[in-house]
C-alpha cells in the first residue's frame, strides 16, 4: 500500500511537472554566496599556495637558515643578489645565510602566531562569553567587569614583562598573545548570546531538564559559528600584525628563529646598502597574505550578512 502511495505521488509530480523542493542550511547559502566572491576565492587560493611553500619550499633548496655561505661574505652587497647558479633564489641576508629558507621558516613562525593564537583567543573567549551571557545577572557583571579590567592593562608592557622574565621564545609569544586576544572575541559571544537565550529551542531545552553546560555546548555555541568564524578570519591578520611590530622592535622571535617582521628590520636596517632583495622578498609575502587573510575575512563578512540572503 505504501508503495502504491509513493508511485502515485511520483505520477502526479511527474504529471504537474514540479520537483520536490530541497531545503539549504545557513551554511550552504553562505558558502554558496562565498564562491561567488572572486577576490575571496582567489585569496583562499593563493593562501594555499604561500602556506604549501612555507612547508615545502625548504626542500627544494640546498640551503637552510642557519648556514652561512662564506663564499658570498664580504663588502661587495651584489656578491649576496639572488642568483639560481648559487642556490640563492631570493639572495642572502648581510650575514651570507640563505634569504629563501628564512623567509620560508618566517613564514611558517608568522601563520602559526596568527592561527594558533587565533584558536586559543576563539575557544577561551567563545566559552567564556557563552557562560556570561547565558548565566547573566552576578556572573555576568562579574567576569565582563574582569574582562574590562585586563583591557585596561597595557599588554606591551605584560608582553615585556614575559619575555624578561622567561626568555624570547616562540612558547613565551603565544602565550602572551593569547592572555589578551580572546577578550574581544568573549564580549561579542556574550551581546550574541543574550539575544539567543530567550529564543524557544533554548526555553524548550530548559524545560526538558537539559544541563546549563549541554544548552551552551550544543544549542548556544552552534548558533554563534557565523559571526565567530567572520570575526576568527578578522583576527588572524591582526596577531600576524601584532607580532610582526613586535619582531621588527626586536623583542619577539629569537634568533635563529625568524618572523615576517624580524625579516623586514633586517632588511629595512641594509637597504641602504643597496640590498633590496632583503627587504623587498618578506615585505612581498607579508603583504601578501594579510591581503588574503582581509579579502577571506570581507568575503565571509558578506556571506553571512543576513541581509544578503
Amino acid at each position: 500500500m505504501l508503495v502504491n502511495k509513493k508511485k502515485m505521488a511520483s505520477v502526479a509530480e511527474a504529471a504537474s511537472g514540479q520537483t520536490p523542493v530541497k531545503g539549504r542550511s545557513q551554511w550552504q547559502d553562505a558558502m554558496g554566496r562565498f564562491k561567488n566572491n572572486k577576490a575571496s576565492l582567489v585569496s583562499v587560493i593563493v593562501l594555499s599556495i604561500m602556506i604549501l611553500i612555507s612547508f615545502l619550499g625548504p626542500a627544494l633548496s640546498e640551503w637552510d637558515h642557519e648556514t652561512i655561505d662564506w663564499a658570498l661574505t664580504g663588502n661587495a652587497a651584489e656578491m649576496g643578489a639572488p642568483s639560481i647558479e648559487n642556490g640563492h633564489f631570493f639572495g642572502t641576508d648581510d650575514l651570507g645565510r640563505d634569504l629563501y629558507a628564512r623567509v620560508m621558516q618566517g613564514t611558517q613562525i608568522s601563520l602559526m602566531v596568527g592561527i594558533i593564537g587565533t584558536i586559543v583567543a576563539v575557544v577561551v573567549g567563545v566559552l567564556y562569553g557563552a557562560v556570561a551571557g547565558y548565566f547573566g545577572g552576578r556572573v555576568d557583571n562579574f567576569m565582563m567587569r574582569f574582562v574590562d579590567i585586563l583591557m585596561s592593562i597595557p599588554y606591551m608592557f605584560i608582553l615585556i614583562i614575559l619575555f624578561v622574565m622567561f626568555g624570547r621564545s616562540v612558547y613565551i609569544l603565544f602565550i602572551g598573545l593569547g592572555l589578551f586576544s580572546w577578550m574581544d572575541m568573549a564580549r561579542i559571544v556574550r551581546g550574541q548570546t543574550l539575544s539567543l537565550k530567550h529564543k524557544e529551542f533554548i526555553e524548550a531545552a530548559v524545560a526538558a531538564g537539559v544541563s546549563d553546560f549541554t544548552i551552551i555546548i550544543r544549542h548556544i555555541v552552534p548558533n554563534l559559528l557565523g559571526i565567530v568564524v567572520v570575526y576568527t578570519s578578522l583576527m588572524i591578520p591582526n596577531l600576524i600584525l601584532l607580532e610582526s611590530f613586535i619582531s621588527f622592535l626586536g623583542l619577539g622571535i629569537q634568533e635563529p628563529l625568524t618572523s615576517w617582521g624580524a625579516l623586514i628590520s633586517e632588511g629595512a636596517k641594509t637597504i641602504q646598502y643597496g640590498t633590496l632583495w632583503q627587504l623587498a622578498f618578506p615585505l612581498a609575502f607579508f603583504v601578501t597574505g594579510l591581503f588574503c587573510f582581509f579579502f577571506i575575512g570581507d568575503g565571509l563578512r558578506d556571506a553571512f550578512d543576513p541581509k544578503e540572503r
